[in-house]
């Protein structure tokens, strides 16, 4: 029997030395092969690679956490090998197999993985979904294509029926979902008025640079709602596109849509049309995300709209722009979250979601129509105590008594620091900040002040002297009395009722303390009995 080996061994006698060569080729290429090709159980059935954060769903099936928050922002449930669609509704960690997976990594001196990028993700899942909607496409067109031959060969049966005109007429509907009105504006109003007297209308943007040229890009021909099943349908549809521009189309028209028609921002603002207006708020297209942001705050704008859009998680989102979006993106979300917040049921879900630092941050560092819807989203989530405390463990005291010393927005800082002064923690850290001597130094500028603004420093100095010892000695050395005084004379109704309770517990107090250091105790008339311990 011929055996390759034996005549190696022959012929050149170096058989052990060139087995030796052999066996350490085979080990190395074995192991670069574990390196490339990790055992299927750890890799992401969604994305591909190692699981750097996998957890089981309630399907018991075991993901990326990344693949799972892109699939639900999508609204999309990928078919496994097995047929089976998974369950995300609850997601829970999966630390057994994260722990194997890191093991596998350490014994094949592969690399740990590292977490994967939202957008690669979701590049990968939108590619899942075009196949997916192919193949149910091919599937529709088969099951047409047989209902044809059996119409063709139901026509061949019966003679044709010859029709001198036509049977019916199919005419076209103007919707006003998709055409836009003459206004140039879109605008937050505060429908509901605040505690304290202050008249202004807070704007997330108007209509100039914002309005961007992309909006010229949508055609004449945009489909009525006769096309669809419902309403939300085309809107629903083009978000999905993985055609960019499509995308764009549509959201530009669903915000051109909203911007003064109440009924269409009820009409269209349902759970399906959030899911999908989610992934354009975070794209990294300049026409998409402005506008999508700018839509939502349309939408925001209809009473019942505001509790539907925080409950469709959207907030999360909206503070992450204000984090990291653009200017314009920026300048949206923030008059979003203030709209957000002028409903009672969202005010406390906002605060827990973390959008109080990034508005405290934009309140100084945005753009003037940032810092407006900032300034008016802090007040209305700081009528909710809990917000109050949050606010002021962020050392907001000193951070909004600087800023009232901008005459720009002191008007609007002034009611924020109105609702801190309500609390016992704000009204310490206010203190602390030395805010007597500030909103006694605002109000000495009495005729650069409008109206609102001077009632309101006027109320926070009445809410700081409330139960606090330390007003006094700190009104006393700011000389808050004459600037009272000048209130009392020239102030609003409200404001000199206000400067009067001030004046008259400051004079009665110095009274006390005076009569107190003037009095002096008889101590050997105590003792004797001749005058009673009830004088003192």
């Amino acid at each position: 029997m011929y055996s390759p080996f034996r005549k190696a061994k022959g012929e050149h006698g170096r058989s052990k030395s060139m087995w030796k060569i052999f066996v350490y080729r085979s080990s190395s290429s074995s192991s670069n092969f574990d390196k490339r090709d990790p055992p299927k159980e750890l890799l992401c059935p969604i994305y591909g690679c190692l699981m750097f954060d996998p957890v089981v769903v309630s399907s018991g099936q075991s993901f990326e956490r990344t693949s799972v928050q892109v699939c639900k922002d999508l609204g999309f449930k990928p078919q496994l090998q097995n047929g089976l669609n998974p369950d995300f509704s609850n997601v829970i960690p999966n630390l057994a197999l994260r722990t194997t997976i890191l093991n596998w990594c350490e014994k094949a001196g592969a690399e740990k993985p590292q977490q994967p990028d939202y957008y690669a993700v979701e590049s990968v899942v939108r590619a899942s979904m075009a196949s997916s909607s192919s193949s149910s496409i091919s599937r529709e067109d088969s099951r047409i294509r047989v209902s044809e031959r059996e119409l063709l060969k139901g026509v061949a049966e019966n003679p044709p029926v010859h029709l001198s005109h036509a049977a019916s007429e199919m005419k076209s509907r103007n919707n006003h979902h998709f055409y836009s009105s003459s206004s140039s504006e879109e605008s937050v109003i505060a429908n509901n008025s605040p505690l304290l007297p202050f008249t202004t209308r807070p704007s997330c943007y108007s209509s100039s640079s914002s309005q961007s040229t992309s909006s010229e890009i949508i055609s004449d021909e945009v489909p009525s709602s006769g096309s669809t099943s419902s309403e939300d349908d085309y809107y629903v549809v083009q978000f999905k596109k993985l055609d960019v521009y499509e995308q764009e189309r549509a959201v530009i028209s669903l915000r051109k849509s909203t911007r003064t028609d109440e009924e269409a921002r009820v009409s269209l603002c349902t759970p399906r049309l959030l899911s999908a207006l989610k992934p354009l708020l975070v794209s990294r297209y300049a026409g998409v995300q402005p506008n999508a942001v700018a839509a939502l705050v349309n939408l925001s704008l209809a009473e019942v709209n505001k509790v539907k859009i925080v409950r469709a998680g959207i907030t999360s989102l909206l503070i992450d722009l204000l984090k990291s979006g653009s200017e314009e993106s920026q300048e949206h979300a923030a008059g979003a979250i203030f709209s957000l917040a002028l409903e009672d049921d969202n005010k406390t879900a906002i605060g827990v979601l973390g959008a109080l630092q990034p508005l405290l941050h934009l309140l100084r560092s945005g753009t003037e129509r940032t810092r407006h819807d900032s300034a008016l989203a802090l007040y209305h989530l700081t009528l909710v105590q809990s917000n109050r405390v949050k606010l002021i463990k962020l050392g907001a005291a000193n951070t909004l008594l600087g800023m009232l010393k901008n005459s720009d927005m002191a008007g609007r800082v002034v009611l924020v620091v109105c609702n801190l002064a309500v609390c016992q923690e704000g009204k310490s850290a206010l203190l602390d900040a030395n805010a007597v001597n500030v909103l006694v130094g605002i109000l000495r500028i009495w005729n650069q002040l409008d109206e609102s603004t001077r009632e309101n420093c006027v109320a926070a100095l009445y809410s700081l002297s409330h139960g606090s010892l330390r007003f006094k000695g700190m009104a006393k050395e700011a000389k808050a009395a004459e600037v009272l005084q000048v209130v009392v004379e020239r102030g609003s109704e409200r404001a000199r009722e206000k400067a009067k309770k001030m004046l008259i517990a400051m004079r009665r107090r110095v009274k006390e303390e005076d009569d107190d250091e003037e009095e002096e105790v008889d101590w050997v008339g105590i003792l004797e009995g001749r005058v009673s311990q009830t004088r003192y």
